[in-house]
């Protein structure tokens, strides 16, 4: 019986294992270039809100971490929560000098404001850029938008992502 009972506890431990193993892969599955575009009603009809999946950086002694927060044509800014994380350096770095948003179009952005505290070794903050240049939108004809920061422990990261039309 105490083998019977030892038994479908392995069993049901093992169930339960393989069961949230399997559910943590499925969500690391999707691979960390693929890009992709969410329409979904936006607050004023008419208009479309874009939302774009975040993206991870590791190179290096810091780990960085981008999140686009959701925008519309209507937007005055493009806003990124952006995570920096390390055991070994000071975080005490101004993203806004060290950003610049770019399209495949051609227009790039500089960062106009890093909102986070001014140093450590865990920082969260938002970064924002101007959704126009020149007066013509950011995204106007635009497949792919390109976040490069320079000089965070390695000398450039980008993250990438796919525009779909």
């Amino acid at each position: 019986m105490k083998g019977s009972h030892f038994s479908i506890t392995v069993v049901l431990l093992m169930t339960f294992i393989l069961t949230a193993c399997s559910s943590a892969a499925a969500q690391i599955a999707a691979p960390a270039t693929e890009a992709y575009k969410e329409i979904k009603s936006a607050p004023s009809p008419g208009v479309a809100e874009l939302q774009l999946p975040e993206r991870d950086d590791n190179q290096g002694n810091v780990a960085v971490n981008v999140r686009p927060l959701p925008w519309t044509d209507q937007s005055e800014e493009v806003v990124f929560e952006i995570s920096l994380n390390t055991h070994s350096v000071d975080l005490a770095f101004d993203l806004a000098n060290l950003a610049v948003l770019s399209t495949d179009t051609g227009i790039n952005a500089q960062a106009i404001r890093w909102d986070a505290p001014g140093g450590g070794h865990h920082v969260a903050g938002k970064l924002s850029f101007p959704a126009r240049v020149n007066g013509k939108s950011l995204f106007d004809g635009a497949t792919e938008l390109k976040l490069t920061i320079k000089g965070v422990d390695v000398p450039e990261r980008v993250f990438t992502w796919v525009l779909l039309r």
